[in-house]
C-alpha cells in the first residue's frame, strides 16, 4: 500500500542519536570461527568490522551483563533514544509515543517498547514495529501520519541484537550481522509533511528464504534473497520517487538498509543514483537489520551531508519479504 500524505500539520526530524556496543568484531575474529578471509568477506560484503553484544566473542563477563551496559535491545534503543531527546533539546515527558522498530525484542511479552519508554520517561503510548530490516522506514510513515493525526512528537527508533539471532556456525552469513540502534525524534512543524512519497509492500510467500525460528539461528538462502531484494527495493524507491513528483537527480542522499555493498550498488545503479550520494556505515556496522538505515542517516547528519531543503531517499528489504521506501525533505 502507498500513498503521498498531504497535510497543513508537517513533521520534520528534529533530534537524533545512535548507540552501539564496545565490542569490534574484525574480520579476523570472524576467521577463528570457520575457513574464511578478510578479502573474501570484504569482496562479498564490504564489511570490515561490526559490533556485538553478545555471541561466542564475548565471554567476560557473561554475554547479558556487558561492560557498557549495552547488551540488550532495549538498553541500546535507550542510549540511543536518549541521544536523540537531548539533540532535540526536548524531555521524554515531551514525547507522545514511542515507536521502537527492532526483530529482536528483549522478550515476547511485553513490547519492548514499554521498557524502553519507562526507562525515557515517556509521557505517551509505546509500540513495538517488526518489519525486519525495512522496519525504521515502515516506522518513518507511521510516526508521519501520528504527527498528521495530531501528536507533537514521536520518538521513532530502530533497534538490534542481531547477534542473539546469528547462527556462528553458518558460514555463508555469520560475518555478516551486528547489533546497534539509531533513533530520531519526529516533531509536528506548520506547513506540509516532510514526508513526500512512500510504499511499503510485503510478500509472504517469501518467507522461507530468509528467518529463524524460536530458538534457534537464522536461515538466509543468500543469492535468492541478493534476487529479490534487489528487484523490490528498486521498484518500492521508484514508485515513491513518482508519488513525491521527483526524479533520482533531485535526491541529495540515499540511505538504503545497509545489507550488503553490492545489493546497496546493484539498487543506486539501477535507480540512477551516483554512489557518492549513497549513506554508509556496513564497514564498521555490519548488517544492523532496523537499525541500519538510522545509523546511516545519523552519521551522514553528523558529517554535515545534509542541508534544510535536501531530499532522502529511504529504501529497504527484509525478512517476510517485507520492503520499504521513503523520499524526506530534510530539515524544518
Amino acid at each position: 500500500m502507498a500513498a503521498r500524505l498531504v497535510t497543513t500539520r508537517g513533521a520534520a526530524i528534529t533530534g537524533w542519536g545512535t548507540a552501539l556496543p564496545d565490542r569490534v568484531v574484525t574480520n579476523t575474529d570472524i576467521m577463528t570461527l570457520f575457513e574464511t578471509s578478510d578479502e573474501w568477506i570484504r569482496e562479498r560484503s564490504g564489511i570490515a568490522t561490526r559490533r556485538v553484544a553478545t555471541g561466542p566473542f564475548i565471554t567476560d563477563p557473561p554475554p547479558h551483563h556487558p561492560p557498557d551496559g549495552l547488551g540488550t535491545t532495549g538498553q541500546l534503543a535507550v542510549a540511543a533514544g536518549r541521544e536523540a531527546l537531548a539533540a532535540s533539546g526536548i524531555e521524554g515527558s515531551d514525547v507522545g509515543l514511542v515507536i521502537l522498530c527492532t526483530t529482536t525484542p528483549d522478550q515476547l511479552i511485553p513490547a519492548s517498547s514499554a521498557a524502553v519508554s519507562s526507562a525515557l520517561g515517556i509521557a505517551g503510548g509505546a509500540m513495538d514495529i517488526n518489519a525486519a530490516c525495512a522496519g525504521f522506514t515502515y516506522g518513518l510513515v507511521t510516526a508521519s501520519s501520528m504527527v498528521a493525526a495530531g501528536l507533537d512528537r514521536v520518538l521513532l527508533i530502530g533497534a538490534e541484537t542481531l547477534s542473539r539471532a546469528t547462527n556462528w556456525e553458518d558460514r555463508t552469513n555469520a560475518f555478516l550481522f551486528g547489533d546497534g540502534a539509531g533513533a530520531v525524534v519526529v516533531e509536528a512543524i506548520p506547513g506540509e509533511t516532510s514526508l513526500l512519497g512512500w510504499d511499503l509492500g510485503v510478500d509472504g510467500s517469501l518467507v522461507p528464504i530468509l528467518y529463524a525460528d524460536h530458538g534457534s539461528g537464522m536461515v538466509m538462502k543468500g543469492q535468492e534473497v541478493f534476487r529479490r531484494a534487489v528487484r523490490a527495493t528498486v521498484a518500492s524507491a521508484t514508485l515513491s520517487l513518482e508519488r513525491a513528483k521527483v526524479s533520482a537527480d533531485d535526491i541529495a542522499l540515499f540511505v538504503p538498509h545497509q545489507a550488503n555493498i553490492r545489493i546497496m550498488d546493484a539498487v543506486a545503479d539501477r535507480l540512477g543514483l551516483h554512489k557518492d550520494k549513497i549513506a554508509s556505515v556496513i564497514d564498521h556496522t555490519g548488517n544492523t537489520s532496523s537499525a541500519s538505515i538510522p545509523l546511516a542517516l545519523v552519521e551522514a547528519a553528523k558529517q554535515g551531508r545534509l542541508a534544510d531543503g535536501d531530499l532522502v531517499l529511504l529504501a529497504g528489504f527484509g525478512a517476510g519479504m517485507t520492503w520499504a521506501s521513503a523520499v524526506w525533505r530534510w530539515g524544518h
